[in-house]
């Protein structure tokens, strides 16, 4: 059976009840009453979005935050490989410098690949998935996003990107090689997940995870409330809409992308306003945050990234 991320709600209200535990859940409302009112979704920002890889800023994470919060962020989701260390302390460094500017480290954004024919590589990338789910837990990061990898046959990020994320696979191996390998890495992950308290994210991001059906059919295989989806708004290059359908009943996370001044490798025309429509039909009230990728000067760009992700999904 597959549980989506309403049925893992409501999962948990019912453990709660067993527990003895007073909660507030969709059994309390009243029959005949009218529905309360839905708050907007918290708009978050990605410290990505100061950095982006090959950009001259790559801006600390610390001036990141100060940044969000003047700009009126409600949370900041922290790009892995930007922290400057992994120590417990630098961690609750930047848990505190959050709580302090009262805006809460809402997501992680990791990197793996489990695409490996070669068991002690994949082992390599399940131990550093282990060990990024530590330190979401440390920061207090109650999501993270997971990638499935790809085959890595196209060497350049940039001919991938040309190429639309489509490369070959491996000779003498087949895609379904490839899920196996990626869904059992996963299935190992669960006990950490649970234990952590922190809930996985498989994101449409390139590799076998380049369309929904991809993600879908290693987020349904596992089937379980510690691995579900995280949305990248920007990572369909075709057929945005039916894809943000298929994706949006199991996700529990989003990153919506922007390209103010035009994209590095592509642009697109992004309908927010359908976005936040389809979202809103499977009542996900969770983060949506923002993952500049354009040219502008962040100063400007950002600032109008978040008013448009505002009017959307207010």
């Amino acid at each position: 059976m597959v549980i989506n991320r309403r049925q893992f709600v409501s999962s948990s209200f019912a453990g709660a009840a067993v527990a003895g535990l007073a909660v507030a859940g969709p059994s309390t409302k009243a029959v005949g009453a009218e529905p309360a009112t839905r708050r907007p979704n918290p708009i978050a920002v990605s410290s990505y979005s100061f950095w982006r890889y090959n950009d001259a800023t790559k801006l600390p994470i610390e001036r990141c935050l100060d940044i969000a919060s003047e700009m009126g962020f409600d949370g900041f989701e922290v790009l892995h490989v930007q922290m400057q260390d992994e120590s417990n302390s630098y961690c609750q460094k930047l848990k505190r410098r959050a709580f302090v500017h009262g805006m809460p480290l809402c997501g992680f954004s990791t990197h793996q690949g489990f695409v490996y024919p070669d068991a002690a590589e994949r082992k390599k990338n399940i131990d550093h998935t282990r060990r990024c789910l530590q330190l979401a837990h440390e920061m207090g990061i109650p999501t993270m996003r997971v990638n499935t990898g790809r085959w890595r046959t196209t060497k350049s990020f940039d001919e991938l990107m040309k190429n639309k994320g489509i490369e070959p696979r491996l000779p003498g191996y087949t895609d379904d090689e490839g899920f196996a390998w990626v869904i059992d890495s996963f299935e190992q992950l669960l006990p950490d997940a649970e234990k952590y308290g922190v809930l996985m994210g498989l994101e449409n991001h390139w590799g076998l995870g380049r369309d929904a059906d991809g993600v879908l059919r290693i987020v349904n295989a596992i089937d379980s409330p510690w691995l579900q989806v995280t949305l990248d708004t920007g990572n369909f290059l075709e057929n945005q809409e039916a894809q943000y359908r298929e994706m949006a009943p199991q996700t529990v996370f989003v990153q919506a992308k922007t390209y103010y001044g035009g994209g590095k490798w592509y642009t697109l025309d992004i309908d927010y306003d359908l976005v936040a429509k389809i979202l809103r039909e499977q009542d996900y009230r969770g983060y949506i945050s923002l993952e500049f990728e354009g040219k502008e000067d962040y100063e400007t760009a950002i600032p109008k990234s978040l008013k448009r992700l505002r009017e959307a999904f207010a």
